[in-house]
C-alpha cells in the first residue's frame, strides 16, 4: 500500500505517481494498470486516471520490494539515447544491461560521456525537472579559437533563439577548448550557445552529473553507482 503524501500538486496521473514512488517507469506503470494490477481505494485503476491526496494506492501481486539499480555509462559518439531509427543503436542495446533500466536525460548522437541509467522512476523528475538546479559539467572543443570575451559572455548568459541561458561557470583549458558547468539542460544548449558566439563545437563530452564523475570509465562501458557515491547522489536530488 502506498499513501499519497508527496508534495506534488494533486490530482496527479496514476502513472506519474507510481514513477515517483519508484514502482515503475511511467510506461511500465501504464502496462501494470492495463493488466489490472493497480488499485485506487480498492478499485481497479484505469490508464489516465488521477489520484488525489489521501487516496490509497495498492499494487496487486507485489511479492517483495523492488531492487533499484543505478549505473554510470560512458556513451560513445554515434549511440542514440532514445528511439533509434533504422540502422542506429541506442544506449540499451549498447550497454547490454538489465532490460528495465533506462537512461535519465539525453546526450545527442554527436556527443559523448556520462549518462545515468536506472530502473528508479523517481530519479527522472528529480534530476530533469527545471524546478531543481543540478549541476552538470562538460568538456568542449571548438573549431575556432575562443575570443577574449568568451568566458565572460558565456557565464553572463547567452541569447539562444529568444531564451537567455542561466548563469554558468566556464574555464578555458586551451585556445580552442573549455570546460563548462550548467544547472539547466535545454536541447543542444552548449552547441547553440557556442554558435551564438560565432563558433562551433567539434567535440562535446559530459564528465560529471552532481557528484557522479566519468573519470577513467572507458567509452561504451558502465559501472554501478553504489555505496557512499550513491548515498550522496540520492541526497543531492532530495531522495534521502
Amino acid at each position: 500500500m502506498y499513501s499519497t503524501d508527496m508534495t506534488d500538486e494533486y490530482p496527479m496521473r496514476i502513472n506519474k505517481y507510481l514513477a515517483h514512488e519508484g514502482i515503475s517507469t511511467r510506461r511500465g506503470a501504464d502496462e501494470l494498470i492495463a493488466r489490472g494490477k493497480v488499485l485506487i481505494n480498492g478499485r481497479v485503476a484505469v490508464i489516465g486516471e488521477k489520484v488525489n491526496k489521501g487516496d490509497k494506492v495498492e499494487l496487486r501481486g507485489k511479492s517483495s520490494a523492488r531492487r533499484f539499480l543505478y549505473y554510470a555509462y560512458n556513451k560513445p559518439i554515434g549511440v542514440i539515447t532514445h528511439s533509434p531509427q533504422l540502422g542506429e543503436k541506442d544506449i540499451k542495446q549498447s550497454a547490454a544491461l538489465s532490460s528495465d533500466v533506462f537512461p535519465v536525460g539525453r546526450l545527442d548522437k554527436d556527443s559523448s560521456g556520462l549518462i545515468i541509467l536506472t530502473n528508479d522512476g523517481r530519479v527522472t523528475d528529480r534530476l530533469l525537472n527545471p524546478e531543481y538546479e543540478h549541476d552538470k559539467e562538460y568538456r568542449v572543443r571548438t573549431s575556432e579559437p575562443l575570443r577574449e570575451s568568451f568566458k565572460k559572455t558565456m557565464e553572463a548568459g547567452v541569447d539562444i533563439e529568444g531564451y537567455l541561458t542561466k548563469h554558468c561557470t566556464v574555464r578555458k583549458t586551451g585556445p580552442k577548448s573549455f570546460n563548462i558547468t550548467l544547472t539547466e539542460g535545454k536541447k543542444h544548449q552548449i552547441r547553440r550557445m557556442v554558435a551564438a558566439l560565432h563558433n562551433s563545437v567539434v567535440e562535446l563530452e559530459r564528465t560529471r552529473i552532481l557528484n557522479v564523475r566519468l573519470d577513467n570509465l572507458a567509452s561504451g562501458t558502465w559501472r554501478p553507482i553504489e555505496g557512499e557515491e550513491l548515498a550522496t547522489f540520492l541526497a543531492q536530488i532530495g531522495m534521502k
